[in-house]
Protein backbone atom coordinates (compact mmCIF):
# COMPACT_ATOMS: atom_id res chain seq x y z
CA UNK A 1 0.00 0.00 0.00
CA UNK A 2 2.59 2.56 0.90
CA UNK A 3 4.71 1.16 -2.16
CA UNK A 4 1.51 2.32 -4.06
CA UNK A 5 0.94 5.33 -2.57
CA UNK A 6 4.43 6.49 -3.20
CA UNK A 7 4.38 5.45 -6.56
CA UNK A 8 0.98 7.48 -7.39
CA UNK A 9 2.76 10.55 -5.87
CA UNK A 10 6.02 10.08 -8.11
CA UNK A 11 3.90 10.19 -11.15
CA UNK A 12 1.56 12.73 -9.99
CA UNK A 13 5.23 15.14 -10.06
CA UNK A 14 6.33 13.26 -13.26
CA UNK A 15 2.71 14.57 -14.49
CA UNK A 16 3.14 17.97 -13.07
CA UNK A 17 7.07 18.65 -14.14
CA UNK A 18 5.80 17.67 -18.14
CA UNK A 19 3.01 20.53 -17.57
CA UNK A 20 5.40 22.76 -16.16
CA UNK A 21 7.65 22.34 -18.86
CA UNK A 22 5.37 22.23 -21.47
CA UNK A 23 4.81 25.52 -20.58
CA UNK A 24 8.08 27.32 -20.18
CA UNK A 25 9.48 25.91 -23.44
CA UNK A 26 6.41 28.20 -25.24
CA UNK A 27 7.14 30.90 -22.82
CA UNK A 28 11.37 30.94 -23.15
CA UNK A 29 10.99 30.22 -27.43
CA UNK A 30 9.25 33.93 -27.38
CA UNK A 31 10.53 35.77 -24.39
CA UNK A 32 14.20 33.95 -24.19
CA UNK A 33 15.02 31.44 -20.99
CA UNK A 34 15.22 34.83 -19.14
CA UNK A 35 11.78 35.17 -18.57
CA UNK A 36 10.78 32.04 -17.08
CA UNK A 37 10.48 32.12 -13.17
CA UNK A 38 9.34 29.74 -10.59
CA UNK A 39 6.35 31.83 -9.45
CA UNK A 40 5.40 32.75 -12.90
CA UNK A 41 5.13 29.60 -14.10
CA UNK A 42 3.32 28.56 -10.68
CA UNK A 43 0.95 31.28 -10.86
CA UNK A 44 0.17 30.75 -14.41
CA UNK A 45 -0.29 27.07 -14.11
CA UNK A 46 -2.54 28.13 -11.08
CA UNK A 47 0.16 25.67 -9.03
CA UNK A 48 1.90 26.37 -5.30
CA UNK A 49 5.17 28.28 -5.45
CA UNK A 50 6.43 25.51 -3.28
CA UNK A 51 5.34 22.82 -5.38
CA UNK A 52 7.15 24.24 -8.52
CA UNK A 53 10.49 24.97 -6.33
CA UNK A 54 10.28 21.30 -5.13
CA UNK A 55 10.45 20.04 -8.59
CA UNK A 56 13.13 22.55 -9.73
CA UNK A 57 15.19 23.83 -6.70
CA UNK A 58 16.51 27.16 -8.71
CA UNK A 59 15.70 29.23 -12.04
CA UNK A 60 19.14 27.85 -13.38
CA UNK A 61 17.60 24.10 -12.82
CA UNK A 62 14.51 25.32 -14.65
CA UNK A 63 16.32 26.65 -17.65
CA UNK A 64 18.39 23.51 -18.03
CA UNK A 65 15.25 21.60 -17.55
CA UNK A 66 13.00 23.62 -20.41
CA UNK A 67 16.30 23.30 -22.60
CA UNK A 68 16.82 19.34 -22.42
CA UNK A 69 12.40 19.08 -23.11
CA UNK A 70 13.17 21.42 -26.07
CA UNK A 71 15.65 19.21 -27.34
CA UNK A 72 12.99 16.31 -26.83
CA UNK A 73 10.81 18.05 -28.82
CA UNK A 74 13.15 18.55 -31.46
CA UNK A 75 14.46 15.44 -32.13
CA UNK A 76 10.58 14.26 -32.19
CA UNK A 77 10.06 16.80 -34.86
CA UNK A 78 13.34 17.47 -36.87
CA UNK A 79 15.46 13.90 -36.21
CA UNK A 80 13.43 11.16 -35.28
CA UNK A 81 11.16 11.00 -38.86
CA UNK A 82 14.48 10.51 -40.71
CA UNK A 83 16.19 7.73 -39.10
CA UNK A 84 14.03 4.84 -41.01
CA UNK A 85 15.98 6.13 -44.24
CA UNK A 86 19.03 4.73 -45.36
CA UNK A 87 22.18 6.93 -45.86
CA UNK A 88 22.04 9.47 -48.39
CA UNK A 89 20.90 12.54 -49.83
CA UNK A 90 17.31 11.50 -48.84
CA UNK A 91 17.57 11.45 -45.58
CA UNK A 92 19.53 14.78 -45.64
CA UNK A 93 16.91 16.57 -47.92
CA UNK A 94 13.78 15.40 -45.41
CA UNK A 95 16.32 16.37 -42.50
CA UNK A 96 15.93 19.94 -43.56
CA UNK A 97 12.44 19.75 -44.76
CA UNK A 98 11.50 18.87 -41.35
CA UNK A 99 13.32 21.47 -39.67
CA UNK A 100 11.96 23.68 -42.08
CA UNK A 101 8.25 22.29 -41.03
CA UNK A 102 8.90 22.37 -37.18
CA UNK A 103 9.65 25.97 -37.67
CA UNK A 104 6.83 27.31 -40.26
CA UNK A 105 4.21 25.21 -38.06
CA UNK A 106 5.29 26.69 -35.07
CA UNK A 107 5.85 23.58 -33.02
CA UNK A 108 7.21 26.06 -30.47
CA UNK A 109 5.05 29.60 -30.73
CA UNK A 110 8.05 31.58 -31.44
CA UNK A 111 9.69 29.75 -34.01
CA UNK A 112 13.22 27.91 -33.45
CA UNK A 113 13.36 27.54 -29.84
CA UNK A 114 17.57 27.11 -29.91
CA UNK A 115 17.95 29.88 -32.58
CA UNK A 116 16.05 32.07 -29.77
CA UNK A 117 18.15 31.14 -26.85
CA UNK A 118 21.18 31.07 -28.67
CA UNK A 119 20.68 34.76 -29.06
CA UNK A 120 20.08 35.20 -25.99
CA UNK A 121 23.13 32.85 -24.42
CA UNK A 122 25.56 33.14 -26.77
CA UNK A 123 27.86 35.84 -25.29
CA UNK A 124 27.53 34.49 -21.56
CA UNK A 125 28.77 32.16 -19.78
CA UNK A 126 27.69 29.33 -17.34
CA UNK A 127 25.90 25.83 -17.22
CA UNK A 128 22.92 27.62 -19.41
CA UNK A 129 24.94 28.38 -21.86
CA UNK A 130 26.99 25.56 -22.41
CA UNK A 131 24.13 23.31 -22.46
CA UNK A 132 22.62 25.75 -25.07
CA UNK A 133 25.74 26.05 -26.95
CA UNK A 134 25.59 21.84 -26.64
CA UNK A 135 22.61 21.79 -28.44
CA UNK A 136 23.24 24.14 -31.32
CA UNK A 137 26.94 22.15 -31.56
CA UNK A 138 24.94 18.74 -32.05
CA UNK A 139 22.59 19.97 -34.47
CA UNK A 140 25.75 20.70 -36.47
CA UNK A 141 27.70 17.98 -35.86
CA UNK A 142 24.33 15.40 -36.66
CA UNK A 143 23.76 17.21 -40.19
CA UNK A 144 27.43 16.87 -41.03
CA UNK A 145 27.33 13.38 -39.86
CA UNK A 146 24.33 13.12 -42.16
CA UNK A 147 25.73 14.13 -45.29
CA UNK A 148 29.13 12.42 -44.94
CA UNK A 149 27.06 9.68 -44.77
CA UNK A 150 25.80 9.81 -47.81
CA UNK A 151 29.22 10.58 -49.22
CA UNK A 152 29.87 7.37 -48.07
CA UNK A 153 26.97 6.27 -50.16
CA UNK A 154 28.24 7.31 -53.17
CA UNK A 155 25.41 9.64 -53.42
CA UNK A 156 27.94 13.04 -52.84
CA UNK A 157 30.85 13.91 -54.61
CA UNK A 158 34.00 13.00 -52.40
CA UNK A 159 35.82 16.82 -52.88
CA UNK A 160 32.21 18.27 -50.82
CA UNK A 161 33.44 20.69 -48.26
CA UNK A 162 31.27 19.06 -45.87
CA UNK A 163 31.42 21.47 -42.99
CA UNK A 164 31.12 24.49 -44.91
CA UNK A 165 28.00 22.64 -46.95
CA UNK A 166 26.74 22.31 -43.94
CA UNK A 167 27.01 25.87 -42.25
CA UNK A 168 25.27 27.41 -45.64
CA UNK A 169 22.48 25.09 -45.18
CA UNK A 170 22.02 25.91 -41.72
CA UNK A 171 22.49 29.55 -43.17
CA UNK A 172 19.45 29.39 -45.00
CA UNK A 173 17.49 27.68 -42.20
CA UNK A 174 17.73 30.01 -39.93
CA UNK A 175 17.41 32.92 -42.10
CA UNK A 176 14.06 31.51 -42.96
CA UNK A 177 12.71 30.96 -39.40
CA UNK A 178 14.26 34.85 -38.46
CA UNK A 179 12.54 36.24 -41.44
CA UNK A 180 9.25 34.36 -40.05
CA UNK A 181 9.03 35.56 -37.31
CA UNK A 182 10.23 38.95 -37.59
CA UNK A 183 8.36 39.91 -40.42
CA UNK A 184 5.54 37.37 -40.62
CA UNK A 185 6.72 36.50 -44.09
CA UNK A 186 6.24 32.46 -44.87
CA UNK A 187 6.95 32.76 -47.92
CA UNK A 188 10.82 33.05 -46.90
CA UNK A 189 10.66 29.03 -46.47
CA UNK A 190 10.29 28.22 -49.61
CA UNK A 191 12.92 30.16 -50.86
CA UNK A 192 15.00 28.36 -48.20
CA UNK A 193 13.82 24.94 -49.70
CA UNK A 194 15.24 26.26 -53.01
CA UNK A 195 18.45 27.34 -51.87
CA UNK A 196 19.10 24.44 -49.91
CA UNK A 197 17.74 21.84 -52.83
CA UNK A 198 19.97 23.68 -55.37
CA UNK A 199 23.32 23.38 -53.21
CA UNK A 200 22.45 19.83 -53.05
CA UNK A 201 22.10 19.28 -56.46
CA UNK A 202 25.03 20.95 -57.08
CA UNK A 203 27.09 18.28 -54.91
CA UNK A 204 25.40 15.31 -55.54
CA UNK A 205 26.76 12.47 -58.01
CA UNK A 206 23.25 12.25 -59.47
CA UNK A 207 21.08 14.77 -59.02
CA UNK A 208 17.67 12.86 -59.94
CA UNK A 209 18.21 11.00 -56.57
CA UNK A 210 16.64 14.84 -55.28
CA UNK A 211 13.29 15.86 -56.02
CA UNK A 212 12.64 18.59 -58.79
CA UNK A 213 11.04 20.91 -56.33
CA UNK A 214 11.23 21.84 -53.20
CA UNK A 215 7.61 21.05 -52.74
CA UNK A 216 7.93 17.21 -53.73
CA UNK A 217 9.45 14.43 -51.85
CA UNK A 218 10.39 11.26 -54.03
CA UNK A 219 8.48 8.37 -52.67
CA UNK A 220 11.24 6.31 -51.89
CA UNK A 221 12.94 8.59 -49.55
CA UNK A 222 10.09 8.97 -47.40
CA UNK A 223 9.94 6.34 -43.96
CA UNK A 224 6.34 4.25 -43.93
CA UNK A 225 6.32 6.14 -40.37
CA UNK A 226 6.26 9.58 -42.25
CA UNK A 227 4.62 8.87 -45.63
CA UNK A 228 1.48 11.11 -46.19
CA UNK A 229 -2.04 9.18 -46.46
CA UNK A 230 -5.29 10.72 -47.47
CA UNK A 231 -6.62 11.12 -44.08
CA UNK A 232 -3.19 13.01 -42.37
CA UNK A 233 -1.27 15.57 -43.64
CA UNK A 234 2.80 14.61 -43.88
CA UNK A 235 4.94 16.46 -40.74
CA UNK A 236 7.31 16.64 -43.49
CA UNK A 237 7.77 19.32 -45.88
Amino acid sequence: MTATHADGRVERGNQTRRLILRHAVGIASVEGLEGLSLGRLANELGLSKSGVFALFGSKVELQLATVRAAIKVYIEHVVQPTRELPPGLGRVWLLCRNWLTYSEQRVFPGGCFFYSVSAEYDAREGRVHDTVAGAHGSWFSLLEHTIDDARRAGEVRDDTDIPQLAFEIVALLEMANAESVLHSNFTCYSKAAGGILNRLRGVATDPSLLPDTPDAVPSDTVPSSTAPSDTAPSRSR
